[in-house]
């Protein structure tokens, strides 16, 4: 299983994620995106537009190669849960790009589908991303809309690998990415879960609603949690969430074997 964190954050906030699919037999990894955490690269900023689907293919061969060809699933919050879907999404593509790979599985947690920018945002949006595409700003986000625990909101803000930076370029890819994979959902193909959070502030839930509602019902299993907030893994829900997460990799696992 390959994690893929979210905006602003790193891959050693999913802990207590990779020990709860440790117990279920999976071996974890997690990687920094760029300009996150102990990456390299500007906070919150990208070289190109499929910049971290390039990284992410780099980080998903390694892995591969690793454990004898065998690919990882994919597992992406938030932000990285876009990223995931738009690397699954490539396949889709008459000519895919050269960082798409074949993904046996993809879970999704509260993706970032839909930002939910109003119309002035995207106005703004428009005008950064010509005159300063990669000037840093605030993303907006506040640490009490991640959670209701409040143990969870105090660790994000203490969390010295945590930045709140982002450019218009990363939030172009952010918009385009989301309106991509909604309109590539009635082709979808690979199995995926998809969970997410009905009181989410930090990205529209209409987004993965639109998802669920246009891709295959073979493929598709979803669940939304109307009351949690965006982290969906760090609600005091936790192991409800986690268990809907492992008992559908055992039903994956078992499916695949038959």
């Amino acid at each position: 299983m390959l994690i893929v964190h979210g905006l602003g954050e790193h891959g050693g906030r999913y802990a207590a994620v990779a020990q709860a699919l440790n117990q279920a037999g999976w071996d974890v990894t997690a990687h920094d995106q760029r300009g996150h955490g102990r990456s390299p690269g500007a906070r919150g900023d990208l070289p190109a537009p499929d910049a971290l689907c390039a990284d992410l293919a780099a980080v998903f061969d390694r892995l591969q190669q690793e454990d004898d060809g065998q690919a990882p699933l994919l597992l992406g919050h938030s932000m990285g849960g876009l990223v995931a879907a738009r690397f699954v999404a490539e396949a889709l593509a008459p000519r895919p790009a050269a960082w798409s790979r074949a993904v046996p599985a993809l879970l999704l947690s509260s993706p970032a589908l839909d930002p939910g920018m109003n119309g002035v945002q995207k106005l703004l949006l428009a005008l950064m991303a010509r005159v300063a595409p990669g000037m840093a700003v605030g993303n907006g986000l506040r640490p009490a809309w991640l959670s209701h625990d409040e143990a969870v909101v105090r660790a994000y803000r203490q969390d010295a690998l945590v930045h709140d930076r982002i450019t218009a370029r990363l939030a172009r890819f952010i918009v385009d990415g989301g309106a991509h994979v909604r309109r590539q959902a009635a082709r979808w193909r690979v199995p995926t879960l998809l969970l997410w959070a009905g009181a989410d502030r930090c990205v529209a839930p209409a987004g993965s609603a639109a998802f669920a509602a246009a891709a295959p019902a073979a493929v598709l299993q979803h669940r939304v949690w109307p009351a949690l907030y965006h982290e969906i893994f760090n609600e005091p829900e936790r192991a409800q969430v986690l268990a809907e997460l492992t008992g559908w990799l055992a039903r994956h696992t078992a499916a695949a074997r038959t």
